[in-house]
């Protein structure tokens, strides 16, 4: 399996986890009991780890000729909770 593939799927996992924390714990914290910290905590990991996602999806995406179909669909699974997951299963696990 290609070195840059692999890293793809452990931002790919590692963005997911951040991201459901992010909207599953992080943000009900901040609303319900007012403590902005957790969001504060989890927003710069969660950020990086999605930019990193994103520049590693094009560069797989390009070196392994997928479609722009596909492309766009990896792409727009960093930004629906879970997505990450769906795409590894789907496109990552397959690939090469």
């Amino acid at each position: 399996m290609n070195s840059l593939l692999k890293t793809l799927r452990i931002v790919g996992f590692l963005e997911g986890i951040s991201y459901i924390l992010l909207l599953g714990v992080a943000v009900p914290i901040k609303y319900i009991l007012h403590d902005p910290q957790y969001v504060k905590l989890l927003g710069m990991p969660h950020g990086l780890l999605f930019v990193g996602y994103v520049v590693l999806a094009i560069l797989v995406g390009v070196e392994l000729k997928w479609s722009i179909k596909t492309i766009a669909f990896v792409l727009l699974a960093s930004i629906v909770p879970f997505g990450t997951f769906i795409a590894d299963k789907k496109y990552f696990k397959t690939a090469v």
